[in-house]
């Protein structure tokens, strides 16, 4: 969910009560589309870190320091020039819209008081950091926006600032009861078109919850409501708003308990997702910085691993169309045997054939049915049947070449695979590190020479408890997998792994107890989660006593064989275990 008029809402209240009338000390900027703006306050000081990146942008106090380059951006030292000692003396936001006006006092340098606006819109792709004078021209942005790009509105120094109005839509906040039922819901289609397309600020998230609140579908036309219906509409669309006027928020985030991953967020209960989990916080900021924090790892992770992932993407493509074409050679050679029986042929019948014949029809001794066989004119009978054996033999050969060669590939693709499935599952950059060690290892990118600070950072297994108290350690890579199975694991522990696909290797730890049934469900739930059938609704999970898995001599690290096994299906889910951390 991006942040919508009504988040913005929420965070403006919190903003005016930790930042209202605060003293600027420093600004810098930490990304090249990011602003950390530290405020003297009364309580301290407090960090607003302020992001207009088109993929996640975003806006909310946070304790974190993020170092800043060695040299400040332009747009950065223009701030600084301008309001690195200002007094924020009014945090608004613009109308429902998904923008923050920042009125600021500072001294010229004359020593006379003026003002400047700094606007913060959060707007998806044309999200953006805009710095005002006190007539609401545009000094400069964080992103420049010329009319080749947008025809509706210039953002570069000079030009007046101003918000795009959206056409048909007004402020919720603002609205009559005559106004939403003789306006909104006189409008065609569904009752969550009619209010996503009536108002400002309103995301789908809250237009469903609209409509929830009233015991309707939103799907539902609104030509076919009742009075009664547009009544109860009205009531929980009015409460919401209510809330809203008199700052009454519940900050909440949604959390999908089979995935372990965020959902939703929002500064109202969101009765919709009753049979979700619901954690609380205290502020908006809190509930923003727990959501995005790790969207924005997940973003890093994914921009600093793209680099990887195409490298192997390459190798993965190569090494499969290597294999398909070693594999069509290989059933090329499959009639060598049909040679073989030719030269026999001609040796035992050969006299029968005429000079110049074209082709000899024999029997077949081995079928007991006439065969025809080609013949070529310009050889003897005895000359064709030693071109027949050539041509055996040279296939029999190719064919025992190839038999290694596809073992190789399909091996070396194995490999890969084993190696992309990680990085699927890489949540760090030392678990990145890990991934790049494995294929210099193995030749697919050029070793480097790193520091030693850089090779102590190796990343560790994951360590999960699940509900009977066990503890349950994932393997986020090859490296980890081996060392987990052959030098952490003991003999009587319980070993997990996906059944054909690649995966995790899974420890559940008995210390000399009996597990429960319910913890064997639990490991293989993790097993299929950190796996490539992670997407799949359920995954065959294979299981065993770790002393009955082996490593055969010379195998690369992660692969194992196994001849004795119980196996279950799984969903893949983090229900219920709880991340201890890294071991």
């Amino acid at each position: 969910m991006a942040l919508d008029g009504v988040s913005i809402h929420a965070l403006v209240h919190e903003l005016n009560e930790s930042l209202l009338n605060g003293k600027i000390n420093k600004i810098s900027q930490p990304e090249r589309e990011e602003l950390l703006i530290t405020v003297n306050t009364q309580s301290g000081n407090k960090r607003l870190l302020i992001s207009a990146n088109a993929s996640l942008p975003f806006m909310y106090i946070t304790e974190t320091n993020k170092p800043a380059p060695a040299t400040a951006p332009g747009f950065c030292m223009l701030l600084r020039k301008h309001i690195g000692a200002g007094r924020i003396i009014e945090i608004s936001q613009m109308g429902m819209e998904r923008a923050v006006r920042f009125k600021i006092q500072h001294l010229n340098e004359m020593g006379d008081i003026t003002f400047k606006y700094l606007y913060i819109e959060i707007m998806g792709k044309h999200s953006n950091i805009i710095f005002c004078n006190e007539d609401n021209m545009i000094l400069d942005a964080i992103k420049h926006i010329p009319s080749s790009v947008s025809s509706v509105r210039e953002v570069l120094p000079g030009r007046d600032y101003f918000i795009p109005t959206q056409e048909g839509k007004v402020n919720p906040l603002e609205i009559s009861e005559d106004y939403f039922k003789g306006t909104v819901l006189k409008k065609s289609g569904s009752i969550f078109k009619a209010i996503m397309s009536s108002f400002i600020g309103i995301s789908p998230t809250i237009a469903n919850e609209i409509c929830y609140r009233s015991s309707l579908d939103s799907d539902v036309s609104v030509a076919s409501l009742f009075d009664e219906h547009r009544d109860r509409l009205y009531k929980e669309f009015s409460g919401l708003m209510d809330d809203l006027r008199s700052n009454n928020y519940s900050y909440n985030i949604v959390i999908d308990p089979a995935k372990g991953q965020p959902l939703e967020y929002a500064p109202i209960v969101l009765t919709m997702y009753a049979d979700m989990e619901s954690h609380s916080y205290e502020s908006m900021s809190q509930v923003l910085v727990e959501f995005y924090a790790k969207r924005n790892k997940y973003t890093n992770i994914r921009q600093k691993s793209s680099d990887l992932r195409k490298i192997l993407n390459n190798h993965i493509e190569r090494a499969a169309k290597k294999l398909d074409l070693q594999e069509k050679q290989l059933k090329d050679t499959e009639k060598r045997d049909k040679y073989k029986v030719y030269g026999e042929l001609l040796h035992t019948y050969g006299y029968e054939a005429q000079p110049n014949d074209k082709s000899i029809t024999v029997m077949n001794y081995y079928t007991n049915e006439e065969l025809t066989i080609p013949l070529d004119p310009d050889l003897s009978a005895s000359d064709n049947a030693k071109k027949y054996f050539d041509k055996y033999s040279k296939l029999k050969r190719t064919a025992e070449a190839l038999d290694t060669f596809i073992e190789q590939s399909r091996a070396e693709l194995d490999l890969l695979q084993s190696i992309e499935a990680a990085l699927n599952i890489a949540e760090t950059e030392s678990d990145l590190n890990d991934i790049r060690r494995e294929l210099s290892d193995h030749g697919f990118i050029q070793k480097h020479s790193s520091s030693k600070k850089e090779k102590s950072k190796k990343s560790k297994p994951l360590h999960f408890v699940d509900d009977n108290g066990f503890d349950i350690y994932v393997g986020k890579n090859n490296y980890q997998n081996d060392e987990l199975t052959f030098k952490f694991a003991t003999g009587n522990d319980w070993w997990f792994h996906t059944k054909k696909i690649h995966g995790s290797h899974v420890i559940v730890k008995t210390n000399g107890k009996e597990l429960p049934d319910s913890t064997y469900e639990h490991a293989a739930e993790l097993a299929a989660y950190y796996s490539s059938g992670r997407d799949t609704d359920k995954v065959e999970i294979d299981y065993l006593q770790k002393k009955n898995v082996k490593k055969p001599a010379s195998a690369v690290a992660g692969f194992v064989v196994y001849y004795t096994n119980y196996s279950l299906i799984a969903t893949p889910t983090l229900e219920h275990v709880k991340l201890i951390g890294e071991e």
